[in-house]
């Protein structure tokens, strides 16, 4: 087959400066693609023209970057819109099979339905409505252009939370939801953990490490004051976090390691004995099946999307608010909650998500003719 994969924000970037990465080969729509190619199918990404990474990089597949127009309007880090992805669309429609377009909120989701209507799939992950100038634009959305230009859009969503929310504005959505996926290549997976918790993420205010930091000072002084905390990441509250760290009197027991790419992640995340997170504000996060298909258990608020799976299928501990006792309980029991990661794992690989979108693709309701 050959696919277009339309998902212009390539990274999340927390404000209009975006800064651009010395590669997207660490990112979760890449490795899709990269499946979608290793399964033999001609796989071409559109993505935003200021994601493109600051050094040159090849690739297996065609990527292209898009103009971005008006930016001052619509902002390419929330609302990206390349009008010239629609003139390739109806270039290419012809030889393309299938559209996988990022969000029903979005201009490029609906210039590729309507130009490509029995082509396109929309991969929905917002479960909510967009926070943007007071969800105004994102009520007017839902409420008018999708119940009137894409009411009959055939829409995945990631998560079942998703799945319920554009429901309610679009009839043709699929009963099964596709979450992000994984190249397990990247991520090996062991049962052998050592004596560290892991925080993978941003290091910005909605992130809330500060409070795991704090969480973890109480299991040292209850539980095991020989543990350690390992945190992965950089940004705004690094400084204030490492000050928090001495002010706590933790240095022996916490360790920053800065931002880390996937290869050097890979050498700590398989061995920790959970990966931890405290975020108030997140849609799925890639970092959870990360952990996941490396057979760590998480430890996360409710927040995260993605979390249902966890709670489901015991993956670690997800609830409103955790604390030292949770951080016991995944320590003491980690044998169980690593054996149900091993079990679970391959339902997150990149490659089972191409063989859900195609199994989607082929028995779409529209389709059935």
């Amino acid at each position: 087959m050959q696919v277009l994969v339309i998902n212009p924000i390539v990274y999340t970037a927390e404000t209009k400066e975006i800064v651009r990465a010395g590669s997207i080969k660490d990112t979760m729509i890449y490795d899709l693609c990269l499946a979608f190619h290793e399964q033999g199918h001609q796989v071409t990404l559109y993505a935003a023209e200021p994601y493109r990474p600051c050094c040159e990089e090849t690739y297996p597949f065609e990527v292209r970057w898009g103009k971005c127009v008006c930016q001052k309007l619509f902002m390419p880090h929330r609302f990206p819109v390349i009008p010239e992805i629609k003139q390739y669309i109806r270039e290419k429609r012809g030889q393309i099979d299938l559209i996988i377009t990022s969000e029903v909120f979005s201009l490029n989701s609906l210039w590729a339905y309507r130009t490509a209507p029995k082509k396109t799939i929309i991969w929905h992950e917002l479960a909510k409505h967009n926070a943007m100038m007071k969800r105004i634009p994102s009520k007017v959305w839902y409420r008018v252009i999708a119940r009137l230009f894409m009411k009959d859009a055939y829409i995945i969503a990631r998560s079942k939370a998703a799945r319920e929310f554009i429901s309610a504005y679009c009839r043709n959505v699929s009963d099964q939801y596709i979450d992000h996926g994984v190249n397990l290549d990247k991520f090996p997976v062991s049962t052998e953990k050592e004596n560290y918790f892991l925080v993978c993420s941003q290091l910005i205010q909605r992130k809330r490490v500060d409070g795991i930091i704090r969480k973890f000072k109480e299991y040292l002084l209850r539980y095991d004051r020989d543990a350690k905390l390992y945190i992965a990441g950089s940004g705004d509250e690094a400084d204030a976090l490492a000050e928090l760290v001495r002010r706590l009197d933790m240095d022996a027991n916490v360790v920053f390691c800065g931002k880390l790419t996937h290869d050097e992640l890979r050498d700590i995340l398989p061995n920790a004995k959970a990966l931890l997170i405290n975020t108030e504000k997140d849609n799925s996060m890639i970092s959870i099946v990360e952990a996941i298909a490396c057979g760590t258990p998480v430890v996360t608020t409710d927040v995260p999307l993605n979390s249902e799976y966890i709670r489901q299928y015991e993956l670690g501990i997800a609830k409103k608010e955790w604390d030292e006792q949770d951080l016991c309980e995944v320590s003491g029991n980690n044998s169980f909650y690593v054996e149900n990661c091993v079990k679970y794992r391959k339902k997150l690989s990149t490659e089972y998500r191409v063989e859900q979108f195609i199994e989607n693709f082929k028995n779409r309701p529209d389709n059935k003719t």
